[in-house]
């Protein structure tokens, strides 16, 4: 048979577009063609392994990660000459020699944190095809599979692939129609240091060792990667592939798995690494490992089956309806093209938020690391911006909409992150700031590092040096608490971690003169502001958003101390430094005031609107309180859209949630719009800039996918508000299973812009308000309709 080649690929596939079949389920992305690049690859996972699958014919590419493969190993991190020159810090900010204060902050930072690694690359390479027709790839939200089907010499050929978070495994499976047989070789190979080597009759073993270190991969230096044979310097890592043939024969050759003749092959992944705690030294046990849980492998029917009921069953807890799902016979690639010009493909649309809803199962699971920037999958030594935790949005918003989209389990690998934090955080804390309680700066890895990072000097003070993500991790367990009233988790996880993050926060508030507090240094997450002279500083006192979260934090805890009638006197200290906090400002353009003078951004259109963060994700703005604040945020946001901000990926993302809590749907809808016509690449990853080109970044998925759950439920001011951000163009629809506060699931259906029925189904027994409706009474677990 004649090689393919991707010409006469083309070719065929072009002849067959025609007798496409319609995809299976609207929730379903498809191509014509296999992937050409990483980010044109279909993802899967079980939170803990991944894989990316290219859906080639002759030659077929698997990339494969496992979440606990980074770099580094635990390390002293802290800086105690940053303990000395906080004082000196402060007096310079308070006198106003803020250019003084940012160069000083330099010497309060630390090293860079590690990165997050790609673990190895499953290589197909087949003999015998021809050409192919009716070719066709995807991805089925529904089941979590990705297949591959296309016809060569008059037999179909399939191949299936998924992560079972059940079984802990990556499953492929190839099958034949007819008398067809598959003949292929099996090779793993990684972009790490490693050794591949038989396993059995049937099966291959690849075995390497991470490096000791490796720099981010916008810091230059000559020698980023660096390599330790030392046990414990060093992540050791294992791939081990087992084959299940049907017919035929399968034999190992060297370092090559060949499979001849065979009707259908199984091939069982699974993958291990060193790794036994952020605060231990990676051991050795990486490849028995991987090969207890291969030997643990089940029936294909078996893990399939039980592969679908578990992702089913957190998945089709909600359902969205508000476009055309004759839409999707169109390729998904091709679908979005035809968006950019004519975004009237709302189907697309809803496809996208529970695309987003399903990259967090597939990243995030009990048991697992959270999701980093790029979720699990990653194919690079040097990922951009290490692949890491970025923890002055970017990880937070990662779960923004787990609990209001209802996969509650998914949320919890960050309240494990944060764990991690605040125990290693309790010694940055004291070390670099003599204060106590915990804290933790702009970057967390696997090891769980707290320090200011910046290589000691390195760092632009206003991301490296700021201090505040522990209350905004807090803000995620205040926020589990509301959505499910657990007041055993409160007690015994929530409150001593933000007790802790408020402990530090009252040993950083400093005297303001007129009886009031701030903080000092505070910045306001990556932004810079011009001084009076008009040159560039970062470093000032009592940043808005320093002061949001101070107060957030502070309420939630007097709230939380009180319900479970503790800490008394704790939550009186905590009340009177809220009363004495500065207040919010607005500015002379009538703006939200980011700093607390009202100095000019040095960058008009900053991606970062950190000031906002009382719209949302916090909710002390609302138009019904605090409403001058409100109408301030409004003018911020489009000043910064004016001057090009919010446009692409997650700040984009972000801007979709304020529009919804500003209750306009209509801007709300043309920022979706934006946010797959300038930031979705074809397989919907979401895009952000870096450098001169692009790169994927997952937080604009989840971001995107929050902001239509906020679009059509709210529930942060103690009232259910329906519909409170609909756009004309979602005129009537319905959803099924959203969550709002205090343990209510909603179904709602909506006809010309008005709600035409609900069903609310609560955990316990209470009474709810509905915006314009009234109190409803509720019972637990008994269905109510309205």
């Amino acid at each position: 048979m004649p090689r393919v080649t991707r010409r006469n690929f083309l070719a065929s596939a072009s002849a067959a577009a025609a007798a496409q079949p319609a995809p299976l389920s609207p929730l379903t992305l498809w191509y014509r063609q296999p992937a050409k690049t990483w980010t044109e690859a279909l993802p899967v996972g079980n939170g803990r392994l991944g894989a990316m699958v290219f859906g080639g014919v002759e030659t077929e590419r698997i990339q494969l990660n496992e979440d606990t493969l980074w770099s580094g190993a635990p390390k002293d991190w802290n800086n105690p000459q940053a303990k000395a020159v906080l004082p000196e810090v402060r007096r310079l900010v308070m006198e106003e020699k803020y250019e003084e204060a940012d160069k000083l902050c330099t010497s309060m930072q630390g090293p860079y944190n590690q990165s997050y690694l790609p673990l190895a690359d499953l290589h197909l390479q087949f003999s015998g095809l021809g050409p192919p027709e009716n070719y066709r790839r995807e991805l089925n939200l529904d089941t979590a599979i990705a297949s591959t089907v296309f016809a060569s010499g008059g037999a179909t050929f399939r191949r299936e692939v998924f992560a079972s978070f059940p079984d802990q495994l990556v499953v492929v499976r190839l099958t034949a129609s007819g008398n067809a047989k598959l003949n292929f070789t099996v090779t793993l190979t990684s972009p790490l240091r490693f050794e591949v080597a038989a396993a059995g009759t049937n099966g291959l073993s690849l075995t390497g060792k991470a490096p000791a270190h490796v720099d981010p991969n916008y810091h230059r230096t000559a020698n980023p990667v660096i390599y330790d044979e030392a046990e414990g310097k060093g992540m050791r890592f294992a791939c081990c592939l087992a084959a299940q043939n049907d017919g035929g024969r399968v034999s190992v050759a060297g370092k090559e798995l060949r499979v001849e003749n065979a009707r259908a092959v199984t091939l069982y992944v699974s993958a291990a690494t060193g790794f036994n705690g952020f605060d231990k030294a990676p051991d050795a046990a990486a490849l028995p490992r991987a090969l207890e849980r291969l030997g643990q492998r089940k029936a294909y029917n078996q893990l399939r089956a039980a592969h679908t009921r578990d992702h089913q069953r957190l998945f089709r807890r909600v359902a969205l309806n508000i476009g055309n799902p004759a839409l999707a016979a169109l390729p998904t690639g091709e679908r979005l093209e035809a968006f950019k010009k004519d975004p009237s493909d709302d189907g697309l649309l809803a496809l996208y938020f529970q695309y987003g809803r399903y990259l967090l199962i597939a990243s995030s699971r009990p048991g697992t690391q959270p999701a980093n920037l790029q979720g699990i999958w990653n194919e690079s030594i040097r990922p951009p911006w290490s692949s890491n935790w970025t923890t002055n949005i970017n990880v937070q918003m990662n779960y923004w909409h787990a609990e209001t989209t209802n996969l509650a389990e998914c949320h919890e690998p960050l309240f494990d992150l944060t764990d991690g934090l605040a125990a290693n955080g309790a010694a940055t804390a004291r070390v670099n700031y003599g204060a106590r309680g915990w804290c933790c700066h702009h970057n967390a890895d696997i090891w769980r590092q707290t320090a200011p990072v910046g290589n000691f000097g390195g760092g632009s003070p206003t991301w490296a040096n700021w201090q505040m993500s522990g209350p905004w991790f807090c803000q995620h367990l205040w926020e589990r608490f509301l959505f499910t009233r657990d007041t055993a988790f409160l007690k015994q996880r929530a409150y001593p971690i933000m007790k802790g993050a408020a402990e530090f926060c009252l040993d950083m508030l400093i005297d303001a003169g007129q009886g009031t507090l701030t903080t000092a240094p505070s910045f306001s997450t990556e932004n810079t502001f011009l001084t009076e002279s008009g040159r560039k500083a970062q470093t000032s006192a009592g940043c808005t958003m320093d002061i949001a979260l101070i107060r957030e934090l502070f309420s939630n805890c007097i709230a939380a101390a009180e319900l479970l009638n503790l800490d008394a006197a704790f939550r009186a200290t905590l009340a009177a430094s809220l009363a004495k906090l500065i207040p919010y400002q607005t500015g002379k353009h009538g703006q939200l005031m980011e700093w607390s003078k009202d100095f000019d951004e040095a960058e008009p259109g900053q991606r970062h609107m950190s000031h906002m963060y009382p719209l949302y994700p916090g909710h002390e703005f609302t138009p019904r309180r605090n409403a001058r604040f409100w109408k301030a945020s409004r003018v911020s946001l489009e000043r910064r859209l004016k001057a090009g901000g919010a446009y692409t990926g997650w700040s984009r993302a972000w801007a979709i949630c304020f529009w919804a809590r500003l209750e306009d749907g209509e801007m709300a809808y043309e920022s979706l719009c934006r946010l797959l016509d300038h930031s979705t690449g074809p397989n919907l990853f979401d895009t952000h800039p870096a450098g001169s080109g692009w790169i994927f970044q997952i937080d604009g998925n989840f971001g995107g996918a929050a902001a239509v759950a906020e679009m059509l439920l709210q529930s942060h001011e103690e009232e259910l508000r329906f519909l409170p951000a609909l756009p004309k163009a979602w005129n009537q629809g319905s959803v099924k299973g959203l969550c709002a506060r205090n343990g209510i699931v909603v179904d709602l259906a909506w006809t010309a812009g008005k709600v035409s029925g609900y069903t609310l189904l609560s955990l316990t027994d209470q009474t709810v308000r509905i915006a314009g409706a009234g109190p409803v009474r509720l019972r637990a677990g008994v269905p109510y309709k309205g």
